[in-house]
């Protein structure tokens, strides 16, 4: 008879102790699908960000290459004249 009892005070303590492992495991998933969703959205949000500081580069590199080109120029022409004129 005390085996019987034994068995079924255990079986209760396991299944509370299941019980309460299975409602953690659903709260964490709940949690899980959340911050899985704010790391996409914030995925979203720096692919966004760095694209446009991509497009801006191109655009500043557009711009200042021919830019330090006519200086390099400017510069030899500088140089060129001031030996001309000693």
């Amino acid at each position: 008879m005390e085996i019987q009892n034994a068995s079924e005070i255990l079986l209760i303590i396991v299944s509370s102790v299941l019980s309460i492992f299975l409602i953690v495991a659903i709260i964490l998933g709940i949690y899980l699908i959340k911050l899985t969703a704010e790391i996409r959205s914030l995925a979203k949000t720096a692919k966004s960000t760095v694209d446009h500081i991509d497009a801006a580069a191109n655009g500043i590199s557009k711009v200042a290459s021919p830019m330090f080109v006519a200086n390099l120029v400017a510069q030899y022409i500088k140089k060129f004249t001031k030996k001309g004129k000693k």
